[in-house]
C-alpha cells in the first residue's frame, strides 16, 4: 500500500534542528514502538513532508529539509503576551499549581481557537507568555523511515485527524 490521500500513516523519524548559528543538531526521537501517526493529505504535518512521503510504503526511509519559512516560521516577538492572573482562576481561586515559569499550557481564546503557550514569567502585570512554537526560527531535517500504512476510517476521514491507538480519542 502506497501513502496516499486519506491513509493514516506511521513514522519514525529523528527531527534535527538548525538556528542559523550552531548547525544541525539533534532535538527529538520518535520510536517504531510508538511511532507518530497522522493523517495524510489533511493538512496536519508541513507540506514538504507530506510531498517527501507521498508513495513511500511500509519500509521506505526519508530525509526532508524544512526551512524555517515553511516550517513554524521566525520568531514572532507579537506572539508575546501579558494575560491577566484573573484569567488562570478554578472556582475562584488562583491556580497556582499552573502558574510556574517553564510550563507550557494549552489555552483557547474568544473565537474558539487552540494555542499552547510557555509562561515566561509571573509579576504584579500578570502572566507573561509566548504562544511562539519552540521550533519557531528554526530550519528542519527530519530522517526516518515509514513503519504503517491503512486507510482511514470514514470518521477519521470526516473530522480530519487519526482516531483510536496511537490517534485522537474523544
Amino acid at each position: 500500500m502506497k501513502i496516499t490521500k486519506n491513509k493514516v500513516v506511521a513514522l519514525a523519524y529523528e527531527l534535527h534542528v538548525d538556528d542559523g548559528e550552531s548547525g544541525m543538531e539533534f532535538f527529538e526521537k520518535v520510536e517504531k514502538a510508538e511511532p507518530f501517526f497522522f493523517l495524510f493529505g489533511a493538512g496536519s504535518v508541513f507540506p514538504l513532508l507530506e510531498k517527501a512521503l507521498e508513495d513511500k510504503e511500509v519500509g521506505d526511509t526519508f530525509e526532508v529539509f524544512i526551512d524555517f519559512e515553511n516550517g513554524y516560521g521566525d520568531y514572532d516577538e507579537s506572539k508575546k503576551v501579558v494575560i491577566p492572573k484573573s484569567k488562570f482562576k478554578e472556582d475562584g481561586k488562583k491556580q497556582k499549581d499552573l502558574l510556574k515559569v517553564g510550563k507550557v499550557i494549552p489555552m483557547q481564546d474568544d473565537e474558539g481557537n487552540h494555542y499552547r503557550g510557555e509562561i515566561l514569567k509571573v509579576d504584579y502585570k500578570g502572566v507573561h507568555m509566548d504562544f511562539n512554537s519552540p521550533l519557531a526560527g528554526f530550519d528542519l531535517l527530519f530522517k526516518g523511515e515509514v513503519v504503517s500504512i491503512r486507510d482511514a476510517d470514514p470518521e477519521e476521514i470526516e473530522h480530519g485527524h487519526v482516531h483510536g491507538p496511537g490517534g485522537h480519542h474523544h
